[in-house]
């Protein structure tokens, strides 16, 4: 039944959207924005093509890498300082800072530094999706509620018990909402970089054809984006639901 309303809701707002995208069509134009039906004929025409592909498996190792490093780097931080208060209470202020910068801003160090080539792109990625993962790792270790860590010492748990037995299971919900934040902007770092500096990728798609004024194959990209972003961050809702009713 919850289900079936969940996929009702969904259709109810997908029909909405295209309602709403068919009356901008009416507004502006073709020119500044296809119409639904326009767009999908080039989707089904531009999807199978090599050049989508090859672009799409730019971007889609380029994500890889640079998703794999800010989780790796952004779970070893949080859990450094989220277990040791001086470490958190020198570091989380500098991680918040550099959280609330606009990281285009450091664009041109990371293109002086790593290159136009794929590195560029990987440490730019990265570079969005660390924070959020460590912020949220951090925060999840320090709002263990103290009377599990009294629970552990009463039954005299040995240090890997503690970690497997109640850190682990005590922090994995928000360690989850954290890799689901770090998803997402990481997939924004990694297409930026596409856009502001390289030949390969969707970003660069969707720069390209904007300065060529091809609304379709815009809008295209940005739609297949969008449908891979919903998907994953959906399984990673999930999930995240399931654990914390698990809790």
């Amino acid at each position: 039944m919850i289900a079936t309303q969940r996929v009702t809701d969904s259709l109810i707002i997908v029909a909405i959207l295209l309602a709403v995208w068919q009356g901008l069509n009416l507004m502006v134009g073709d020119t500044a924005l296809p119409g639904p039906a326009a767009t999908l004929a080039y989707l089904a025409h531009l999807v199978p093509s090599a050049r989508f592909a090859e672009n799409a498996l730019a971007t889609l190792a380029a994500f890889t890498y640079a998703l794999v490093i800010a989780y790796g780097l952004g779970l070893a931080i949080g859990v450094w300082l989220g277990a040791h208060h001086l470490s958190g209470a020198v570091g989380e202020p500098l991680l918040v800072a550099l959280y609330s910068i606009p990281k285009i801003t450091l664009y041109p160090v990371i293109l002086l530094i790593f290159g136009l080539g794929i590195s560029g792109k990987v440490a730019f990625g990265a570079l969005h999706g660390i924070l959020p993962v460590a912020l949220l790792t951090m925060s999840a270790i320090r709002n263990i509620p103290p009377v599990y860590l009294k629970v552990a010492r009463t039954l005299h748990l040995s240090k890997w018990q503690t970690i497997f037995a109640v850190f682990f299971p005590a922090t994995l919900p928000e360690v989850v909402a954290g890799l689901r934040i770090g998803f997402t902007v990481t997939l924004l770092g990694v297409l930026l970089a596409e856009m502001f500096a390289s030949k390969r990728g969707l970003g660069f798609l969707i720069i390209n054809a904007m300065s060529l004024a091809q609304s379709e194959e815009m809008l295209t990209v940005a739609i297949m984006l969008f449908v891979f972003a919903v998907l994953a961050n959906s399984l990673l809702l999930w999930m995240e639901h399931r654990l914390h009713r698990r809790n």
